[in-house]
């Protein structure tokens, strides 16, 4: 999927009045659920992205840099990871939860389908309440 096509996507979903407010919405979930998940996933999850959409998962994690990376994603929950969209996004909370569950959705159908059942399986059950109700009941912690 291409990145306009990921932008319109997520507009369309979460009710965003721009794109602008769209491509923003992308690269804060996209960074939040780099932090969440193991490094190693995350960064194939950033192969599998355009590079524009793959570059914050990439700073998120580290792998840009020469500096170290950690094998494992940060332990927290969905209070943490809608806290950190909705600073990133400059939007409430409600706004960073409608975000979240529509950038999920959109990387269901973007990403490979053995890919998001590795996400999936790395999310906590609240997290991974984001993502679309097939996808949401795979994987466990």
């Amino acid at each position: 999927m291409h990145h306009d096509e990921i932008i319109g996507k997520v507009q369309a979903l979460s009710g965003l009045p721009d794109r602008g407010s769209a491509e923003r919405a992308t690269r804060a979930v996209l960074s939040t659920l780099a932090e969440r998940l193991p490094t190693g996933l995350a960064g194939h999850v950033a192969a599998q992205l355009p590079p524009t959409l793959a570059g914050p998962i990439r700073q998120a994690t580290n792998l840009d840099t020469d500096g170290p990376v950690s094998p494992a994603g940060e332990r927290f929950g969905l209070t943490t990871f809608v806290g950190r969209i909705a600073g990133r996004a400059e939007t409430d909370e409600d706004g960073a939860l409608r975000e979240a569950a529509a950038v999920l959705e959109v990387l269901d159908a973007a990403l490979s389908p053995e890919l998001m059942e590795k996400v999936a399986g790395a999310l906590p059950a609240d997290i991974r309440g984001l993502l679309p109700v097939a996808r949401a009941a795979e994987g466990t912690e």
